[in-house]
């Protein structure tokens, strides 16, 4: 076998792995809520269902079994590809999962490319205006960094919406709508890149092959341009598997705070309702994304970066 097949091989045993963890955990935590699952099939502790009624609901669901019994079927279903069915909507998991994952898709797509822009253009001023630049360019990246979604949500609708009555302040169809919520996601990740990326730019600004390109009489936009800009990507490109997960944790605010629909609204659903089937959908759903935008991620590293290659 050869090493790139060793390499794809490993990551599809890791792949798998944590699809499983995160199936485990996730059945297992949603358990912990209080609360009767039956209860919430029958639409919650404001139905007043009887007490057989619950009972005919945890015979059909299997919820009268033992744990560890409903925990192997559980995994037996998920393994043939079978989400089952929504216990609140009444619906199967996977065409629920289908109809809301394009929408957090696209946001997190775009949120992440807001990001790499801001913090790309943050870090290179702050590395080319002197000490004063660098300061500033430094404040605000921890200030970024270090601001709540909500926070952020909240005082771009009182601007942008209430004030200056640019942009929705709900999502609604269209570029306006998605202005808002795409900014609110990119500002902390744009804040946490943006420090990875001035480190790396002024590490690789005097590294000895930066040296060299001058010496051979290069440009300094030329020797930034060729040399240090790649190199000063290879950590940020490292660290956007990990970003995709925070933007996807993120949009569960995002997407309550702007009514917009999305995967990360019909989680806060799914778990105030203790609908088991729909919350292991989603986090699976999830799960898989992060799985493949890791991979993306590391072979965009391998082709950067022809160290790792060589390793």
């Amino acid at each position: 076998m050869g090493a790139a097949a060793r390499w794809w091989a490993s990551r599809v045993a890791g792949a798998a792995f944590v699809l499983w963890a995160v199936a485990t955990l996730t059945f297992f935590a949603i358990r912990l809520i209080p609360g009767d699952p039956a209860e919430a099939i029958l639409g919650g502790p404001g139905s007043q269902a009887s007490d057989e009624a619950l009972a005919a609901v945890r015979a059909e669901y299997g919820l009268d079994q033992p744990i560890a019994v409903q925990y192997v079927r559980q995994l037996g279903r998920l393994a043939v590809g079978d989400l089952g069915t929504s216990y609140s909507l009444r619906e199967d998991v996977a065409a629920l999962l289908g109809a809301q994952l394009p929408g957090t898709l696209l946001l997190a797509v775009l949120a992440l490319a807001v990001a790499w822009l801001l913090a790309l253009a943050l870090a290179t001023w702050s590395t080319r205006g002197g000490r004063v630049s660098a300061a500033v360019g430094s404040g605000l990246e921890v200030i970024a960094a270090a601001l709540p979604h909500f926070w952020i949500a909240i005082v771009l609708i009182l601007v942008f919406s209430t004030g200056l009555g640019w942009f929705p302040p709900i999502s609604t169809p269209g570029v306006a709508g998605l202005v808002l919520p795409v900014v609110t996601l990119a500002i902390p990740l744009a804040g946490f890149l943006g420090q990875v990326m001035r480190e790396s730019l002024l590490d690789a600004l005097e590294a000895p092959f930066t040296v060299s390109a001058r010496a051979r009489g290069e440009s300094e936009a030329g020797v930034r341009q060729v040399h240090v800009l790649r190199h000063a990507a290879l950590p940020a490109v490292s660290l956007s598997g990990w970003a995709f997960g925070f933007l996807v944790s993120g949009a569960v605010v995002v997407e309550t705070i702007f009514a917009r629909p999305g995967l990360g609204r019909t989680l806060l659903n799914a778990v105030t309702l203790r609908d088991i089937p729909l919350v292991l959908g989603v986090v699976l759903v999830v799960a898989a994304a992060y799985i493949v935008v890791t991979l993306l991620t590391d072979a965009a590293q391998r082709l950067l970066d022809p160290r790792t290659r060589a390793a």
